[in-house]
């Protein structure tokens, strides 16, 4: 069982793992161990709370399939179990950053002595420029 929230899990069986070999370098042992975890949850026939779900799916991420499938590959550790508890707690997260309402911008105006400073530095590399040009004599 996943603890979404206080009101909210996940079932073990809405869940599929399933081991796979990992990627990179690692020796004759990542040839031979399948340590990787391979997690596929299905949004739309999940148990989650109906909000959940239209969130999840409006959510533009890489790991969302256009099924509504969340796929998560962790293959950090060599042992299947640290895997296995990395998958799991990375869908967590998802699902958490996914159901927070980010909160609102508020419009704010430069100070006015910000301003005043901006002109007098351009004032200032103006000056250093126009120093730059051809000399000429008068």
């Amino acid at each position: 069982m996943l603890h979404i929230s206080n009101t909210v899990s996940i079932p073990d069986h809405e869940i599929d793992m399933t081991a796979v070999r990992s990627q990179g370098a690692g020796g004759q042992n990542v040839n031979k161990v399948a340590t990787a975890i391979h997690l596929r949850f299905d949004i739309v026939a999940s148990s989650l709370p109906e909000r959940y779900k239209e969130r999840l799916l409006k959510w533009n991420d890489q790991r969302i399939t256009k099924d509504g499938v969340i796929v998560i590959k962790a293959q950090e550790h060599r042992r299947q179990e640290q895997n296995r508890e990395e998958a799991l707690q990375r869908l967590q997260e998802l699902i958490k950053s996914a159901i927070a309402i980010p909160k609102p911008r508020k419009a704010s105006k430069p100070t006015r002595s910000s301003q005043r400073k901006r002109l007098e530095r351009k004032t200032q590399r103006s000056h250093i420029k126009a120093l730059r040009g051809k000399v000429t004599e008068d």
